[in-house]
């Protein structure tokens, strides 16, 4: 909790550095044709990327899938947490930047069971369907890709066995995702979350600004729409908890986030609290980058994890006999 509130109005005052430092400096967390798996060490996640054809968006994306070590080995099927990637990286980043190492680590500590990540390319979407409806990929999302995973992967397809993870511009996405699509999901989470609670404007006229602007333009229109951020953002978004009434939810930033996404990630908790809503919030020491996944990612995982465990566990065998219901 806050020691002062904010408000959207006073903390957008003097942050114009934020969103030039969010667009210039690539603050995004996370970094084909035919299907390629990497070389794995035995008892290791094994990393599976391909392509998917969209309807919706006209053009194929690419994905990568990290399966469990026993993937291979049986019929077994496993909860999924779906990876959403930042800024300027790509389906790739989770294995090339340490997410995969930080999960295999936990998995071989035993602090984890196995679960499937899928992890979508996104480009610079935001996750939003974009103001000129010319590229839908939060549709794509929700209606092609999260089906197609269901279909071509041994998940576990019921929302208590999925979940939804965003970093930096992911975490962005995973709660707008999240938040409006929450009959898809047991549970969402954000690190280091792009909030920001509106955009600047007027954008100031300077050669750098209007580079950050025309980067803002392919999701949140041209020129940029301010209602249409607004109804996209997260922490306009918590405002009406009924809509994800029965969703799990955690977040975490660091206190000296570079960006001062920390101020964004406290009206988001400021908002939820006083909508009675029931969720996990921390402000952790740390920047924002890699630094931070490496240190603190594993709080989100583990938070994804108990999730999954804890739907495992109503849909039992034992829990069936005494009545229990699965959703």
């Amino acid at each position: 909790m806050l020691d002062a509130p904010l408000s959207p109005k006073n903390w957008a005052r003097g942050r114009l550095t934020i969103m030039a430092a969010l667009l210039v400096s690539g603050w995004a967390i996370m970094a084909g044709p035919a299907a390629i798996r990497a070389g794995a060490v035995p008892g290791t996640t094994t990393l599976d990327c391909g392509q998917v054809q969209s309807a919706i968006l006209g053009y194929s994306v690419a994905y990568c899938v990290d399966l469990p070590a026993d993937y291979a080995a049986g019929a077994k099927r496993y909860p999924v947490l779906y990876v959403l990637h930042g800024l300027f990286e790509n389906e790739r980043s989770w294995a090339e930047r340490g997410g995969k190492d930080v999960l295999d680590g936990m998995l071989a500590k035993g602090e984890a069971e196995p679960f499937i990540v899928v992890c979508p390319d996104a480009g610079k979407t935001f996750y939003v369907n974009s103001y000129d409806g010319k590229v839908r990929y939060e549709d794509f999302f929700v209606q092609e890709f999260i089906p197609y995973i269901d279909q071509h992967y041994r998940t576990i397809a019921s929302s208590a066995s999925r979940g939804l993870f965003g970093i930096s511009m992911g975490g962005f996405g995973s709660l707008h995702i999240g938040f409006r699509h929450a009959n898809l999901f047991g549970a969402v989470s954000a690190q280091s979350a792009a909030l920001l609670p509106k955009l600047p404007n007027p954008f100031p006229a300077t050669r750098r600004w209007q580079f950050y602007a025309q980067l803002l333009q392919e999701p949140f229109g041209s020129p940029l729409n301010d209602a249409y951020f607004e109804a996209s953002n997260p922490i306009d978004l918590a405002g009406h908890p009924e809509t994800f009434k029965n969703l799990k939810l955690y977040f975490d930033c660091g206190d000296k986030d570079r960006y001062g996404f920390q101020e964004g990630n406290q009206l988001l908790d400021q908002e939820l609290t006083s909508e009675h809503f029931p969720h996990e919030f921390a402000l952790r020491d740390g920047d924002h980058g890699w630094s931070y996944e490496e240190e603190y990612m594993h709080f989100a995982l583990q938070f994804h994890n108990e999730q999954f465990q804890q739907a495992t566990a109503s849909t039992s065998p034992a829990k069936k006999a005494a009545g229990g219901r699965s959703r």
